[in-house]
């Protein structure tokens, strides 16, 4: 059998094209070892299992886009493509992405249940409520251990120490923590105790992996924010971290201490603000009255202010001359009557019957009424004669009537 002669080169890149076209895209578990981070930004490693190991390289782009911290002695998941280094002569895995055992199973939950909360609308902007500016009491779910729960105390006894702050104890991870946590927010929402209900209620933990973190996205402590009526400030693991309660809440702090800083007002801004709110009611006030004397004053001064005392002196004074006047009427109108009668009486007088009586003439009546021709008596008549200073009766005689 006659075998062709092939040099190391040839030997090596049909293994290379052999072994490349064969594995395309692979998906591997194993435990990292020898890893090393260079300075140029890729990393290095080898991943091996109890009876085999096999070199691996992650890229500077793929590795600034790993959700992980990769170290030695982690079981990771990596997918990538088999490529062999001629140089060498040694066959590598190109790593186009690795995450930690079970974190697979842990996306993939969390991307369904994303979902689902989204479409029912647990991320909407409208049904987020306000949280108070200067809460009285502060319910906080938390680890009563740890760093978490000091550098909250520290920020919220520096910011604003007339909160009160009341804790509820509970496991961050762990089999039973999202039960605790519900009921936490439970509590503190059914409580019936007036001093043991908050106006807003914060719930905290520290960083960790994604399955240190599983409490916070499922759908048990998402519906228990979704259903508070407290408004709920979130503030799980770090900045970089972005759990499911975070969005249902209605405020995300990237960290416990932001949270603390978020959940109450600076005792030394709020000092400030309410002394300007008071020295800008005081200039306030003062121009307000400054303007209220000028106005006042201005009103006394004018024209339509004084013309009713003016106007009312002109009326008395109008009066006084028409009482005046009306009486002068009045005297020289009774004066003037007075007179006319005196002359009326006069001339009755004069026209008085008996003045002429008295002068010898005598008036005869016949029946009530006076005669004024002798043609109208006749013989036997009976008549009156009125004198001067009396009445006699008489009788018309027979004798010719001349």
């Amino acid at each position: 059998m006659n075998l062709e002669i092939l040099s190391v080169s040839q030997l090596t890149q049909q293994i290379k094209t052999g072994l490349e076209t064969l594995f395309p895209q692979v998906k591997i578990k194993g435990e990292i070892s020898n890893f090393k981070r260079h300075s140029s930004g890729h990393s290095y490693l080898t991943l091996k299992d109890e009876g085999a190991q096999i070199a691996a390289v992650i890229w500077k782009t793929t590795g600034s886009r790993l959700a992980v911290t990769l170290k030695d002695g982690m079981n990771v998941v990596a997918e990538g493509r088999l490529e062999v280094y001629p140089p060498s002569g040694r066959y590598q895995l190109i790593c186009t992405s690795v995450t930690e055992v079970g974190q697979g199973a842990l996306q993939q939950a969390f991307a369904e249940l994303l979902q689902k909360l989204a479409k029912a609308g647990y991320f909407s902007v409208e049904r987020k409520r306000p949280i108070p500016e200067i809460p009285e009491t502060i319910g906080l779910i938390t680890s009563p251990t740890g760093a978490v729960i000091e550098d909250m105390s520290n920020v919220l006894e520096r910011r604003f120490p007339a909160a009160r702050v009341l804790l509820y104890p509970v496991s961050v991870q762990g089999a039973n923590a999202a039960e605790a946590v519900a009921s936490g927010i439970a509590y503190f929402n059914s409580t019936k105790k007036l001093n043991h209900r908050p106006q807003v209620i914060i719930i905290a933990r520290g960083g960790g992996s994604l399955e240190d973190l599983q409490a916070f996205n499922g759908e048990l402590v998402a519906n228990a924010i979704y259903l508070s009526v407290l408004p709920i400030i979130s503030a799980i693991g770090h900045e970089t971290d972005l759990t499911i309660a975070d969005m249902v809440a209605d405020l995300r702090a990237g960290t416990p201490s932001i949270a603390a800083e978020l959940a109450v007002p600076d005792t030394q801004e709020l000092l400030r603000h309410i002394d300007n709110l008071q020295s800008r009611r005081d200039s306030i006030l003062l121009g307000k009255l400054e303007g209220a004397d000028r106005q006042v004053y201005s009103i006394c001064s004018s024209y339509a202010f004084n013309r009713p005392l003016l106007q009312m002196q002109q009326f008395d004074d109008r009066l006084n001359s028409l009482v005046d006047q009306m009486g002068r009427t009045v005297k020289g109108g009774y004066g003037e009557k007075m007179q006319r009668y005196a002359s009326v009486c006069q001339q009755l007088a004069l026209l008085d019957y008996r003045n002429t009586l008295e002068r010898g003439y005598v008036l005869v009546k016949q029946d009530g009424k006076f005669v004024t021709g002798a043609t109208k008596l006749h013989p036997t008549d009976d008549v009156e004669l009125l004198f001067h200073d009396g009445v006699l009766p008489a009788v018309i005689s027979r004798k010719k009537l001349h």
